[in-house]
């Protein structure tokens, strides 16, 4: 991200590393309206970077690596996709879409570092160049679609005034776009909706039942535990061939049933992601942990948590230990098979 970004939403007011704009319960409203149909919000996404894989061989290098159809992306549709260990377990969760001839990845800004030197390691004799592009980009999120989004299908992509905008979900949209152009966008957007910092977004991601991967859940997942093979989701292809970890997520999909599932639910007290949860069931074992954490509108915190689905049937997690935070299980706007 370039200074002159920094600074204009520094000048608009955002403040607590992007967490607000100064009036978190106000923005945690507007976002809750946008479920009864009404305003709207527009969200500088400054904890997310990303990195630009060029080269002949970009698709086919990141195809043979992550859990999702990478050659099938063209210009007009993204995918989300994991890169796991050899044991199956998630590294990093991106979303892929088109640059011309080359790709974007999406991810976290705190294991963005670590990924790439990761991936390069695979590069080898492919002819790829993969390379840290935050800078080329500045990433806000909208909802509800703006008019020139409003007709793009989930995980569609067009092209916009300095660079391109994905629908994500049914309410929100992602815009990709050079730091003149964010600002000129952002100018024309805030004007008819609320600006709203990393907390009240991170609240939408978490109502949409979308997962992340941050460092602290790194290597704590495998792809069914954050529902990616579920449509809502949709991060897993189960026809693409090989990958690291691929004979794990395929023997966990056909071989049995998933035993730990991510909920959506409402806490009491502010926990990072990684935190263990417990269930009676369970004793001092853990039973899952938690995926991601916001403030809710509602008072109190909600989460994103893996956990095994006996102990949410049974009605009663906790959250750090046994005699910790109970957590109250909300509903996901799809099902879990």
């Amino acid at each position: 991200m370039t200074t002159e970004w920094n600074s204009f939403l520094a000048g608009q007011g955002l403040v607590d590393e992007g967490a607000s704009f100064g009036d978190l319960a106000a923005e945690l409203t507007a976002a809750a309206a946008l479920s009864k149909s009404g305003g709207g919000v527009v969200s500088p996404l400054v904890d997310l970077g990303l990195i630009r894989a060029s080269g002949p061989d970009a698709a086919s290098f990141l195809h043979n690596l992550v859990t999702n159809d990478i050659n099938g992306i063209g210009p007009a549709n993204a995918r989300f996709a994991g890169f796991c260990t050899p044991k199956g377990r998630l590294l990093a969760l991106f979303l892929v879409w088109r640059d011309g001839e080359d790709l974007l990845l999406m991810l976290p800004r705190d294991i963005l570092p670590t990924m790439l030197k990761k991936l390069s390691m695979y590069v080898l004799r492919s002819k790829v160049k993969l390379t840290d592009a935050s800078a080329e980009r500045a990433l806000i999120g909208v909802s509800p679609a703006p008019t020139f989004a409003a007709a793009l299908p989930r995980f569609g992509v067009t092209a916009v005034d300095g660079g391109q905008a994905i629908r994500l979900d049914d309410g929100r949209v992602l815009l990709a776009l050079s730091p003149e152009a964010a600002i000129k966008q952002w100018t024309v957007l805030a004007a008819n909706a609320k600006p709203v910092g990393l907390a009240a977004w991170q609240w939408l991601e978490i109502a949409a039942g979308q997962p992340r991967i941050v460092a602290a859940t790194q290597e704590a997942f495998v792809p069914q535990m954050l529902n990616m093979e579920l449509p809502a989701v949709a991060g897993v292809s189960f026809s693409k061939g090989c990958y690291p970890g691929q004979e794990i997520v395929a023997r966990t999909q056909y071989l049995g049933k998933v035993k730990r599932r991510t909920y959506r639910a409402k806490l009491a007290s502010a926990v990072a992601p990684g935190t263990h949860v417990f269930a009676p069931e369970t004793a001092d074992q853990h039973c899952g942990a938690l995926v991601s954490v916001a403030p809710s509108p509602t008072g109190g915190y909600e989460a994103l948590v893996c956990v095994q689905s006996g102990a949410v049937e049974a009605g009663e997690v906790h959250v750090g230990t046994l005699t910790g935070d109970r957590l109250e299980f909300l509903p996901l706007p799809y099902d879990i098979a």
